[in-house]
């Protein structure tokens, strides 16, 4: 089966832009030579493009999938002062409260949400300490549903005690088993850690070492909060950067979430490991954590949105305007430098170094935006096109592996109807039981190497 997407204006490539004007063939999944369409009833789909953009699927380099059924949560505890009371009060209560179905049904909200806003692949760290065997099977099982591809991991952390600690290294283990026996074509397998300060010695060490036997890339929070350098000091007498230096858990597939209180030799350890950054504006501004410093990364950063939706356009838009505020230097292709970083970590894991262009051999993961450009569209202009005029509502069809999973602004492959009764479901449930936990008693600097929290 093949689909031609027709007389569209095609952006192949983001970084450097490379467009052109013309017929999109796409033949098993991948994108096809020019006139290799197979022009026979039954056999050929077309998409009309005429006055449209087509982009290569967005990534989305970090977020949190299970946060889906936050929206509009109730909330009667003192209001937090702090990152950590924000986690202790909120994002350790909600994570608490999870259980397999609401973690599914989290699941689908994200990844519908996801490839309507035009984003194709999620990578996603995950937190249920109530329920963690099994949790990443069920979220790629609801990525698979949608359509979405899903690069996964659970969240391995202290927090909750050496038990948990251990379980979440053994549902990472088990998850990337999993993947590598074929069962989700969609997905693949990350190692996740909560962040320094959550983290012993010996779990740190046993996801490092995990990474390494499967070949995963560890994918972890760094130094979103002072308080993460704050614990380092304390604890080990060093920085973050050099607490993961030393313990091997940095290399070119390894995805640090924030790098928000790091210093310039933090950021040089980072650039030499080839490891990247997800910086996560939104969040950040929402957390009043501060700001990655993007000039000591320089290509090392990719953008995510840390659970707070997954539209990339809002995101890479408020990643420039940023960037502004700080210097007149920052230009719009900046944005799109993080966001082709995003997709050459997704490509790294699926084995797939195309992934987020649209060049011949490439993977099918596009998006076709109803933008009929008012001025001149060229390589040179595409940066400040993407900066000020597509957007997530311009969406009109998303393609994935060769598949069409939005067509028309709708979902193809499940009701959206009723995904939000399901969904409406499963939050009251949720909901009932996070008013029954109090707040996290985890503090900073209170696990001790080796021995586990309270």
């Amino acid at each position: 089966m093949s689909l031609l997407l027709s007389g569209g204006t095609l952006v192949r490539r983001l970084d450097p832009p490379a467009v052109e004007t013309g017929d999109l063939v796409v033949v098993d999944g991948r994108i096809g030579e020019p006139g290799q369409a197979v022009d026979q009833p039954g056999r050929q789909e077309r998409l009309d493009c005429a006055g449209c953009l087509v982009v290569p699927g967005n990534v989305c380099a970090h977020t949190h999938a299970y946060s889906a059924l936050a929206r509009g949560m109730p909330f009667a505890l003192d209001p937090p002062t702090s990152f950590i009371e924000i986690l202790q009060r909120v994002w350790w209560r909600l994570d608490r409260a999870l259980d397999l179905p609401a973690i599914r049904a989290s699941a689908l909200v994200a990844a519908a949400e996801a490839v309507r806003s035009g984003t194709t692949t999620l990578i996603d760290h995950h937190a249920s300490p109530n329920a963690i065997d099994g949790s990443l099977d069920v979220i790629a099982e609801a990525f698979e549903e949608v359509g979405l591809r899903g690069l996964l991991c659970y969240e391995t952390t202290d927090r909750d005690g050496l038990p948990r600690a251990a379980a979440g290294v053994e549902e990472n283990a088990r998850f990337a088993g999993r993947v590598a026996d074929g069962r989700w074509p969609l997905s693949q397998a990350m190692v996740g850690a909560h962040a320094s300060f959550t983290l012993s010695e010996a779990t740190l060490d046993a996801c490092v070492d995990l990474a390494d036997r499967t070949g995963c890339g560890l994918h972890i929070h760094v130094a979103e909060d002072a308080v993460d350098q704050a614990d380092a000091d304390a604890r080990f007498g060093r920085r973050v950067m050099a607490r993961l230096a030393d313990a091997g858990a940095l290399g070119a597939r390894s995805v640090l979430a924030h790098a928000v209180h790091i210093d310039p030799a933090e950021a040089k350890i980072i650039r030499d490991a080839g490891a990247t950054v997800a910086h996560n504006p939104r969040s950040n501004l929402h957390n009043g954590v501060g700001r990655t410093p993007l000039g000591w990364l320089r290509g090392s950063v990719a953008l995510g949105t840390d659970g707070i939706g997954a539209d990339m356009f809002e995101e890479s838009r408020l990643a420039y305007l940023l960037g502004r505020e700080e210097t007149l230097d920052t230009a719009p292709p900046a944005s799109l430098g993080m966001l082709a970083r995003g997709a050459a970590v997704a490509g790294r894991a699926f084995g797939e170094p195309l992934l987020g262009t649209l060049v011949v051999g490439a993977p099918a993961d596009l998006v076709v935006l109803d933008y009929d450009p008012p001025t001149p569209f060229s390589p040179d202009s595409m940066a400040g096109h993407w900066m000020f005029g597509p957007a997530a509502g311009r969406v009109r069809h998303v393609v994935v592996n060769g598949e069409v999973v939005v067509r028309d602004r709708q979902l193809t492959r499940i009701d959206a109807a009723e995904l939000a009764v399901e969904a409406r479901g499963a939050s009251r449930l949720l909901w009932e039981r996070l008013e029954r936990i109090g707040p996290h008693p985890f503090e900073p600097t209170r696990l001790l190497a080796g021995a586990g929290s309270p």
